[in-house]
C-alpha cells in the first residue's frame, strides 16, 4: 500500500535482518494506550505529543512525518472516530499466530528472492489512515486503520499476515529501483504494477490477499474491468483506480489489474526465478507490460 492504509506489550518477531526475520516493534501501541487510558479515551494534543510521539520510536516518528500526522490530527481523529481506537486492541489476540505465518512468508520471500532484506516493522497508532506504508527503511502499520477496514479479510489473523507480506515486497523495489518506485507523478500503469507486484508476491509468499473483496467483485467481469483500464494506463489522475476506498467502502481496483498483469508475466516466463527478480526490480512499466503477454480478460491460474 505504497503512499497510503498491535499489542499492548512489546512483541519481537524473530532476530536480525540477516535471519530473514524482521523485528516487529509494537511498543508504540503500548505507549499510545497508556496515554489514551489515562485520559479516559480523550487525550489532549499536548499529552499525545509529549507522552506518545516524543517518547515513541524512530519508526513512529517516521510514520507520522511521512503521513503529515500531528498530535492535533490524532486527537481530532479520536473525536471523529472514537470506535476505531477502542476496537484496535482486538488485533492483539491474533498476533501470536500471525507471527509464525509472517515468519514463514518472509522465509519464502528470501528463498524466492535471495537479495531480500528485512528491515523493521513498526506497528503504531495514527490518525485513522493509512493502513500501511513501506519504504527502504521498512514497513509501517497503522493498527487502528488496519483493524477498522471492513472490506479487507474478515479474519484478522489473515489480514495482518497478508498486509505485512504485501508491504514487504514494497521494501525491495524501494531499495533496488528507487527512481521507479518513488516516481513523482506515476501513471495509472506505473501505480498498478507497483501495487500489483506487491499483491502478487504477497499472495505467492503468504497464500492470500487482504483485499478479500476482489474475487467476488471481479468474477465474470475480468474483461470488462480490464478493457476500461487500458485507456487510463497513461493518465496521472489515479482516483478511478487507486486511493478511492474508505474504511467501509472498497476501492483500489488498480491493485487487482496490476496483479493480473504481473501474474501474466510470471506465468509466461520460462525462468520463474528470473521473473521474480524482474517483478521486484521493475524499472519500466510500459516495457514490463509489453513482455507480460497480458490482455484484457486473459485467463490466468488461481491467484489466491
Amino acid at each position: 500500500m505504497r503512499g497510503f492504509a498491535f499489542a499492548l506489550a512489546v512483541l519481537m518477531w524473530g532476530g536480525c535482518a540477516d535471519a530473514a526475520s524482521p523485528v516487529v516493534h509494537t511498543e508504540d501501541v503500548t505507549l499510545f494506550y497508556q496515554v489514551y487510558d489515562a485520559a479516559g479515551g480523550h487525550p489532549t494534543a499536548d499529552k499525545i505529543q509529549h507522552d506518545y510521539i516524543d517518547k515513541g520510536s524512530d519508526g513512529l516518528r517516521s510514520f507520522l512525518k511521512q503521513r503529515r500526522t500531528t498530535a492535533a490530527r490524532i486527537v481530532q481523529a479520536i473525536a471523529d472516530h472514537p470506535q476505531i481506537y477502542a476496537d484496535a486492541r482486538h488485533c492483539l489476540a491474533v498476533l501470536p499466530r500471525a507471527k509464525a505465518r509472517v515468519s514463514a512468508a518472509l522465509t519464502k520471500l528470501g528463498t524466492l528472492y535471495p537479495e531480500a532484506q528485512f528491515p523493521r516493522v513498526t506497528v503504531a497508532i495514527g490518525r485513522g489512515k493509512p493502513v500501511a506504508i513501506a519504504d527502504q527503511t521498512g514497513v509501517m502499520i497503522g493498527l487502528e486503520s488496519l483493524c477498522a477496514v471492513t472490506w479487507m479479510s474478515p479474519n484478522l489473523e489473515n489480514r495482518v499476515t497478508y498486509v505485512i507480506a504485501h508491504e514487504y515486497t514494497h521494501v525491495h523495489p524501494a531499495l533496488a529501483s528507487p527512481a521507479f518506485y518513488n516516481i513523482d507523478k506515476p501513471t495509472v500503469l506505473d501505480a498498478a504494477l507497483i501495487e500489483g507486484a506487491a499483491e502478487f508476491m504477497g499472495i505467492l509468499t503468504s497464500g492470500g490477499t487482504s483485499y478479500a473483496y476482489f474475487a467476488k467483485a471481479t468474477a465474470g467481469r475480468e474483461k470488462q474491468i480490464e478493457t476500461a483500464f487500458v485507456p487510463d494506463e497513461d493518465k496521472t489522475e489515479l482516483s478511478a483506480w487507486f486511493f478511492n476506498g474508505t474504511l467501509e467502502k472498497p476501492g483500489d481496483m488498480g491493485y487487482w489489474v496490476g496483479r493480473r498483469i504481473v501474474q501474466s508475466y510470471y506465468e509466461h516466463a520460462a525462468d520463474k526465478r528470473a521473473a521474480i527478480r524482474d517483478i521486484i526490480e521493475m524499472k519500466d512499466a510500459r516495457a514490463f507490460l509489453a513482455r507480460s503477454g497480458w490482455y484484457p480478460g486473459i485467463p490466468l491460474g488461481k491467484d489466491e
